[in-house]
């Protein structure tokens, strides 16, 4: 395994995702399914179409869910710090991206704060970039539940087991043809930091500012496509009721429960209903400010999992593609 610095040099680089935007052919199948997972899930009436908005326990608002007729990104929106957006806008088109000035309609003016950036990406998702507030943790979050002591009871039953809800939301993995030149772009127009790889099939990229092992990551397909967001819960015991509460609520089929090599973290993932995924994820790594970070390029059995379930087939696929 050869190992390089992940960090980016001299770039202006964003802090945060602010939230993503995801069409889908059913508002009413998104409502149930975000709900269910434990997302505090508001109906937005608009003049045209109503939309989703979907908050974790931290409020914030994470997600925009956008009537279509087929399931795709809309938009990604990531934020920085005021000082960076004018030499990123100078990354972005150095970088080969396309910078737009006209916005479709569909996505509103509300969508985003004044002032920023709008681009399209070498495979043409579009995304914005603003001056906003860092949503990513800026140190290693307590998301591993203490040792439970002898002489009492470690579990409770499951009558009073609780609504799982995640505490903000964690990464997005998009599908792209090329992973490497998908982590080059994002390298240099958006100053982003390579944490760990898989050859040219996976790859996973933190913000340079302090943030999670990855709050985006690239896996190779024929096309691009939306795979999954994954959200941030306290432990894996929750990921284990969460995934239970899921079930209940009509979605069995998914992946998981497990731990991965690239990020450490617990995880379950969640089919929706245009198959791609929401995943529960605890304890993920976190790469700090200012710290060296050897990239790891690993090889392609340990690109999914430490330990869990084989990997079902349609868990790669891309239903996009």
């Amino acid at each position: 395994m050869q190992e390089q610095l992940g960090a980016p040099t001299r770039v202006s680089s964003v802090h945060s995702i602010d939230h993503f935007a995801l069409n889908v052919p059913s508002i009413e199948s998104a409502r149930h399914f975000f709900t269910a997972f434990g997302l505090d899930v508001r109906l937005i009436e608009r003049a045209e179409k109503a939309e989703l908005e979907l908050r974790a326990l931290d409020g914030h608002r994470w997600a925009r869910i956008l009537p279509s007729n087929e399931k795709s990104l809309a938009y990604l929106s990531f934020s920085c710090y005021e000082g960076d957006l004018e030499a990123i806008e100078d990354q972005i088109r150095s970088a080969g991206g396309r910078l737009m000035t006209d916005v479709p309609a569909a996505i509103g003016p509300e969508c985003c704060s004044p002032g920023g950036l709008w681009f399209a990406d070498l495979d043409g998702n579009m995304i914005h970039v603003g001056v906003g507030r860092k949503t990513t943790p800026s140190a290693k979050g307590a998301n591993v539940s203490p040792a439970i002591p002898a002489d009492v009871r470690g579990a409770y039953p499951r009558s009073e087991a609780k609504l799982v809800r995640p505490r903000r939301m964690s990464h997005v993995l998009l599908f792209t043809p090329d992973v490497p030149r998908a982590v080059a772009f994002y390298q240099q127009a958006l100053g982003l930091g390579l944490s760990d790889k898989s050859i040219d099939i996976i790859a996973f990229m933190h913000a340079v500012h302090g943030s999670d092992h990855h709050l985006l990551a690239f896996a190779k397909s024929t096309a691009k496509g939306w795979h999954h967001v994954a959200w941030d819960v306290k432990d894996i015991n929750d990921i284990g009721v969460g995934a239970n509460q899921m079930v209940a609520a009509g979605y069995a089929k998914g992946w998981g429960t497990g731990r991965h090599v690239l990020g450490s973290n617990y995880f379950h993932y969640v089919m929706d209903p245009w198959g791609s995924f929401s995943e529960y994820s605890a304890d993920i790594d976190f790469i700090s400010a200012g710290k060296p970070w050897m990239t790891g390029d690993f090889p392609p059995e340990d690109s999914l999992y430490l330990w869990g379930p084989d990997v079902p087939p349609f868990f790669i696929h891309n239903t996009e593609a």
